[in-house]
């Protein structure tokens, strides 16, 4: 276990790590108190899927810029800037709820906002573990940034659907915002050394030269490729199906955060397996481990009993978690430090860019063909994706590299 930690007595990843850990605890809380608050205000799954496709839209459009300007500008800087100016689009839209004064348009607007700063923090966020740990604490440092992450989801899940039920979706919102400003203040007291910060020339010459680093690795984009299908289909059907079905037939707002709160034990579960599980062939086992969500949807198309749905996402918790500790230490090992971020931003492009559709599809889908129906052909969806990405033999054979102190 001390070795688990090493991470942590390094000086800029312990402010890395609380920064995460801070805004990450506000983040869990959000998704739950948006989707109510949006249920609450219309009534439609279909304006709960135009208000979270807007925060995805600006995401994929602001990618490859926040590629660039990661790599060429400190990046915990970047990551300061998109804070603030998320903390703010939320204290906003917190203002509003807690005002009545709220209308669809203002959560959309707002939700541009917030997805325009999150293209530029997480390709940022992404590229500086690297420059925050040796080489050889590279895995350890992912895992405990994801179980930061797996953590404050348990909590943030449980609390949302507590906050939403007892005070209301606007108190959470604030919450949420405050937790971004305080992150920023823990971020921009990290000091990486002049000589790790990226200097930049030619935007589109820069931009080349990352799609050379993605394009060259056929493991990468098969994999990126097939996980923009993949997130379509499962959050189309969990973030747009999953609160509507828990509003209607699950007793509400506490017992999706319930759900939710199981998904993140499931990923701290995975995440310390991560600690010391280390196969040989990372990406076959991180591939394969992605069939776990299926069983989630499946049980949620029929409605089981909440706390047999919640186990259900908790197996989908680890398996996303496996994949998800193994794909940035595929990244890290074989891509330059000075592109990083780029690759990053490219990975981010291509496994977002179809998110904003599923979002927007699911609940008119739903509306159309039965709401079981379409949580089926979301689960099919991502058994094919599955199929298609180990059917790649650089996906079936890529090995973990040997850390160089």
């Amino acid at each position: 276990m001390r070795s688990s930690l090493a991470p942590l007595r390094e000086r800029d990843f312990r402010f890395l790590f609380l920064g995460r850990i801070t805004s990450l605890l506000g983040s869990a809380i959000a998704p739950i108190a948006l989707a109510f608050a949006v249920l609450e205000l219309t009534g439609s799954p279909t304006s709960l899927g135009v208000v979270l496709a807007a925060r995805m839209i600006p995401q994929v459009i602001f990618l490859l810029v926040g590629g660039v300007v990661a790599d060429r500008l400190p990046r915990q800087l970047v990551m300061v800037g998109a804070n603030v100016v998320s903390g703010l689009a939320q204290l906003t839209v917190a203002m509003l709820l807690l005002t009545d004064a709220a209308e669809l348009w203002h959560l959309v607007v707002l939700q541009l906002v917030a997805g325009g700063s999150s293209a530029f923090f997480f390709p940022a966020s992404a590229g500086i573990v690297p420059q925050t740990v040796p080489a050889t604490l590279l895995q350890e440092a992912n895992a405990l940034l994801r179980l930061s992450m797996s953590s404050t989801q348990i909590i943030g899940a449980a609390a949302g659907g507590v906050l939403v039920a007892g005070v209301g979706s606007g108190w959470a919102l604030a919450f949420d915002g405050a937790t971004y400003l305080v992150a920023a203040l823990f971020l921009g007291a990290i000091r990486l050394r002049a000589a790790q910060r990226m200097e930049g020339s030619n935007m589109l010459a820069e931009l080349r030269d990352g799609w050379s680093e993605f394009s060259a690795r056929t493991w990468l984009w098969t994999i990126v490729v097939a996980f923009g299908f993949m997130n379509a289909a499962h959050s189309g059907a969990t973030f747009v199906l999953g609160p509507t079905i828990a509003r209607e037939e699950l007793g509400g707002a506490a017992a999706w955060g319930f759900i939710l709160g199981a998904e993140a034990a499931g990923l701290v579960v995975g995440g310390l397996l991560m600690l010391w599980l280390k196969p040989r062939r990372i990406l076959l086992v991180g591939c394969a481990a992605i069939l776990l969500t299926v069983p989630s949807l499946l049980l949620l198309s029929i409605a089981a009993p909440t706390v047999v749905i919640a186990a259900a996402y908790l197996l989908a918790g680890i398996g996303i978690e496996i994949f998800g500790v193994f794909w940035d230490t595929s990244l890290q090992q074989n891509i330059p430090q000075e592109k990083l971020s780029r690759v990053y931003s490219y990975d981010a492009l291509g496994s977002f860019v179809l998110i904003p559709l599923g979002l927007i599809v699911a609940g008119p889908l739903a509306e159309t063909v039965g709401a079981d129906e379409t949580l089926w052909l979301a689960a099919a969806t991502i058994c094919l994706a599955v199929l298609a990405m180990l059917g790649v033999r650089d996906v079936r054979t890529l090995e973990r590299q040997p850390a160089v102190p």
